[in-house]
């Protein structure tokens, strides 16, 4: 591990985005779409760079918020408060937080406002969201142009500014616009048209992001609001003991951070069964490392991360899932996530169980060790080690509980803390 390694972060944007949208199926590439709008008006509009570059990282994450399951009716307002709360942990997306916070806003809603960037900002954002969501995914783009400005100019009155409606108008004369916008390749064009300049990203800001998509992943569902923080603060105290390098841990953190995005794909009503699953709905969950490994694996620089994260249900005599992956593919990290995410899975309440004492989950994953299914040096470390582990999982997950309860409550005066 090279101290010094760079993540592409442009790629990695696009890559979460597609991850977020995973979660409704009817509107694919939602934002990567609306990215696409909002970057082509902003840079039509002619303004300043750093806005533009804020207005595409903004539009990227603009639904961050939306992602659970709590509410029956999207409240917009609750959202975007979320949606900040989300990204003020990452010091590159505090000013694009402040566009997903009033994306929604309507223009005769701003008032007086002294930030006019803002306001035009999060504007333009509003109107490419519109647009994406009223396009049918089963009818030719170009048969829909007209029906589209006319839904447009509805929102002439008050609700969108004139001056980026006009603009909107002038780009959409453009076929190309249009099969641009529709297209297979749009990852591809956002990543190699991307206004994002200081685009290479360290551990350290790879480590922020990592910390708000465990958020993401994990608020999706009350019985997993402290896994992931369990199981990085688990792996991170499992490779010190076995001796990882400083970066090793680092690197192990974060992979354990990412280890469960691919749920973003399990319904709820499957996660939180109260019973035993059937065998269609365990096929479903045994998908997620796989969405895991899809989502990382389209990043560049994360090829040590995407393996370590991907593989926490692959067993070492193979007959773990999704890759049956034997004891030669599976490293050092991707063994101590594996023996991390099966120690808290046990120690944490389901839907269906009661959480297990400490003597039961050792002979559980000491039986596994036996059976050639995960490593016994590892359980042997984790349980000889018990008290101070577990001591610091539990202060880790208490920070993740008093995020979850600002998650819920969506309280304004958290965003005026700056």
């Amino acid at each position: 591990m090279k101290e010094g390694f760079k993540v592409n972060l442009t790629s990695l944007l696009l890559s979460l985005s597609e991850s977020v949208d995973m979660v409704n199926q009817n509107s694919p590439q939602h934002q990567l779409r609306t990215a696409f709008i909002a970057l082509k008006l902003a840079r039509h509009l002619n303004l300043d760079e750093v806005t533009i570059e804020n207005i595409f990282m903004a539009s990227l994450l603009h639904d961050i918020g939306k992602n659970n399951n709590f509410e029956k009716k999207i409240n917009y307002e609750s959202q975007g408060i979320r949606g900040q709360i989300f990204v003020q942990g990452v010091p590159r997306l505090r000013e694009p937080g402040k566009i997903i916070r009033y994306y929604f806003l309507e223009w005769k809603d701003w008032k007086e406002s002294d930030d006019r960037s803002l306001v035009i900002s999060s504007q333009i954002v509003f109107l490419a969201n519109f647009v994406d969501m009223i396009i049918s995914r089963d009818r030719y783009i170009l048969h829909q142009v007209d029906d589209i400005l006319k839904e447009l100019m509805r929102l002439e009155d008050g609700v969108l500014n004139n001056k980026v409606l006009l603009g909107f108008k002038e780009i959409s004369t453009r076929e190309e616009f249009w099969f641009d916008l529709i297209s297979n390749g749009l990852y591809s064009i956002l990543l190699n048209d991307s206004p994002i300049k200081k685009n290479k990203i360290d551990l350290e800001e790879l480590s922020s992001i990592g910390e708000l998509f465990k958020s993401i992943i994990d608020f999706k569902s009350k019985y997993t609001i402290t896994h992931t923080t369990g199981v990085s603060a688990c792996s991170e105290m499992l490779g010190n003991l076995f001796g990882l390098t400083e970066i090793e841990v680092k690197i192990l953190g974060v992979a354990a951070n990412f280890h469960d995005l691919g749920k973003v794909v399990v319904p709820n009503k499957v996660l939180e069964k109260k019973g035993k699953l059937t065998k269609e709905e365990f096929e479903v969950v045994k998908s997620h490392p796989y969405y895991t490994y899809q989502v990382l694996n389209s990043i560049d620089g994360l090829k040590q991360i995407v393996h370590w994260a991907s593989y926490h249900h692959e067993r070492l005599d193979g007959s773990g899932y999704p890759f049956h992956c034997r004891a030669k593919d599976l490293d050092i990290g991707s063994r101590i996530i594996a023996v991390s995410d099966i120690f808290i899975s046990k120690m944490e309440k389901r839907s269906y169980r009661d959480e297990m004492d400490k003597d039961e989950i050792f002979e559980i994953m000491k039986k596994m060790g036996r059976n050639n299914l995960i490593d016994t040096k590892l359980v042997d470390l984790l349980f000889y080690n018990f008290d101070i582990i577990e001591n610091f999982i539990k202060i880790k997950q208490e920070k993740t509980l008093d995020c979850y309860k600002n998650y819920i409550n969506c309280k304004e005066k958290e965003m005026n803390k700056d």
